[in-house]
Parts: structure tokens; sequence; C-alpha cells
């Protein structure tokens, strides 16, 4: 038991989530810090498509949100403020002990600003990443957000030296990825059959593939990859030529691009499909050739698996996941794509980075002896 209580009463964190990689964490934390606290939870609704929120959460067993604040889609200061207003309320009304954030998104940012804005202390989780690129809005909310918060979880040793050069000591701990932990759990117990996994698979244009051998996993959403068609054009492109099928979940936020790409279907090598579950993701990443990817959690997810990754960034905050070749970073450049994916891994290089699946526990020893 943590020491979670004073005089008889449980303490209480508020925990602030609001897209998709936030419920992975949260499922690992959840289910250890309501042993010994009370835990409030808000959702903002960043992410509000059905198949990337209120399903992933029945599926990862996340408890239903105390407070669902529907904030949806705006440009970044709109939504960032709309959550600080609406977050801050939840805060007055419900006093907590301290609010816990995840990793680098704009209800990250929000949650922690209209804490420190109120003087509650914030455990940051994913703490220290650093891509060192400030055009990347992610960049901009983990720095920030590590700057003004009380404890601060790093995943690892390279996130620790990234806060000691920025002056960021105290209350700084290494305790492996929570991300970790929910992969190892899911994993370990994954029943899931490959016939189970495509009868699930939601085609956008045509009927799902055919039960596949081999395949490539992709997934694509972010602005720099995103903010014209012409990029997702020569992406897209580049996996119509790979060696492989290629199973694309589309993002919400990209779909009327894809629309227009594929008004013909003229894409026979990739099979677009609705966001998926967490576990029928788990299982096709962990059997995929490779990965095609500009998500940090999905990249993450890979090493994890030791699948290997082609992603399509200029850098990443994962650095550890580039040696061996693991990961390889290409540019929105269709050769440059077809060429990474050719690379293959060092597997003697592997190295298990992000941890043992137990920073859940971990993390709630530490908050038990500052919260």
């Amino acid at each position: 038991m943590y020491a979670g209580h004073i005089g008889g009463k449980m303490k209480k964190i508020v925990t602030i989530i609001g897209a998709r990689p936030q419920f992975i964490k949260a499922a690992a934390v959840s289910r250890v810090i309501r042993r010994s606290y009370n835990e409030v939870l808000i959702h903002t609704g960043q992410h509000y498509d059905k198949n990337m929120s209120d399903n992933f959460l029945d599926e990862l067993e996340i408890p239903y949100p105390d407070y669902h604040l529907n904030v949806g889609s705006g440009n970044p200061a709109k939504q960032t403020a709309h959550m600080m207003e609406r977050i801050e309320e939840v805060l007055i009304k419900e006093k907590p002990d301290a609010v816990l954030v995840y990793g680098d998104t704009n209800s990250t940012l929000a949650g922690a600003l209209a804490a420190v804005k109120i003087y509650i202390p914030i455990i940051h989780i994913e703490a220290g990443l650093r891509s060192f690129s400030k055009s990347m809005p992610e960049e901009i909310n983990r720095v920030l957000t590590d700057h003004i918060s009380t404890l601060l979880f790093c995943p690892t040793d390279a996130a620790v030296k990234n806060l000691q050069r920025e002056g960021i000591l105290k209350g700084v701990h290494k305790t492996g990825d929570v991300m970790c932990d929910t992969v190892m759990h899911y994993i370990h117990n994954m029943s899931s059959k490959k016939a189970e996994v495509f009868q699930h698979l939601e085609p956008l244009y045509t009927k799902a593939t055919d039960l596949l051998d081999q395949w490539y996993l992709a997934t694509i959403h972010r602005a720099e990859n995103t903010d014209t068609i012409n990029k997702l054009r020569i992406i897209l492109d580049a996996l119509e030529s790979a060696e492989s099928r290629v199973i694309f979940s589309v993002h919400p936020r990209i779909k009327e691009y894809v629309d227009i790409l594929n008004e013909e279907n003229q894409y026979k090598n990739i099979c677009f499909v609705k966001p998926m579950g967490y576990k029928d993701m788990l299982f096709l990443t962990n059997n995929a050739v490779k990965v095609v990817t500009d998500s940090g959690g999905l990249q993450k997810e890979s090493y994890i698996m030791k699948t290997p990754c082609v992603t399509i960034r200029n850098q990443t905050e994962w650095i550890e996941t580039l040696e061996g070749n693991f990961n390889i970073l290409a540019e929105v450049d269709k050769e440059d794509i077809l060429n990474k994916l050719k690379i293959k891994p060092n597997i003697e290089k592997y190295t298990q980075y992000y941890g043992n699946g137990n920073a859940a526990e971990q993390i709630c020893e530490l908050i038990a002896k500052d919260v």
C-alpha cells in the first residue's frame, strides 16, 4: 500500500488525458494509482473520433472519465485555451493534491498551465524527451510542461540528461516507460489470431485485404507531413511501390486528403482502414515486416516489439531507437522512403531501453513520497 492517505482520508490526483497515446499510458498507471489514491479522470476530447477515444478507453479498461470536456478540434491556441479554461473549472471544484499529465499534446500543456496558475503540483509522465526542433508543436508542449512540473518521470537515461542540460534537477526520476508496461501486459495475454484481426478491420473504400502472409503497417498524421496534399501524395506513392502490401490506418485529420487522392481507388497496394483498436494494432505491429509512421508512440511500440520502423520525420525524440537501424528516419521523398524500407536492422545491437514493464509501480511509489 502506497502512502496515499492523510488522517484516514485518501489523497486526490486529477489525471488529464485527451489523445490516444495518453490512453495507452493511463491504462498502465491508473490501475496502479487507484489502489491508494482517489483519481479523478479528465478527458479533454482532443481525440473525439469514437474509434480513437471511447472505444479505446473501453478496450483498455480505463475507468470512464469523471469529466469529458468535449473540446474537439481547432487551431492550437484556441484549442489549448479552451482546454485550460475548462480544466481550471474542474481543478477549482475538485481541489486535488496534484495534477498528472502525460507526454506532449495540447492536453498536456493545457493541464499543466491550468494547474500551475492555481499552485497545484504537476506530475509529468514521459518527461525529458527532446527532438530539438521547435518547429514541432509537441516539442514546445513538452519543454514548457517540464519546466513547470514538480515531479518528472523520465523513461530513459537520455531524457534525464536532457533535463540536466536545461537545469532541471529536482524531482527528476528515471522509471522506465509506462507504454512499455501496457505493451508487455497485452502482448503476453494476446489471444488474437490473424483471421480475427482482419475481420475487425474496417476498410474505407474497398473490401479489407485478404489474409496476408506479410504486410507493412502505416500511419501518418503529423502536421509537417499533412499540411499539404502533395506531401501525403508522395508518401502514398512510395507505399504503393513497396515490396509488401500496406495496411494504412487513416487518422481522421487526413481522411479528407486520402479521399481525394484515392477517389478512383488507384492505390492497389494499400488497404486504407479506419483507426483500429489497441489490441488489433498491437498484433499488426508485432507481426508486420516494417512499420511506416510519424507517430512517436508507434515508433516506440515497434521498437519494444523488435519490429523495424521507418519514421517519416527529420528527427525523433526516441533517439535510442535509431541504434542498429531498428528505426530509420526518412524524408518526404519517394526514393528515400523506398530505400530506407530496404535497410535491415542489426539484431545484435538491440537493447531494451524502456524498462521491464514495471514503470507504473515505480512511479506510484515515488509519488507516495512527495504527494
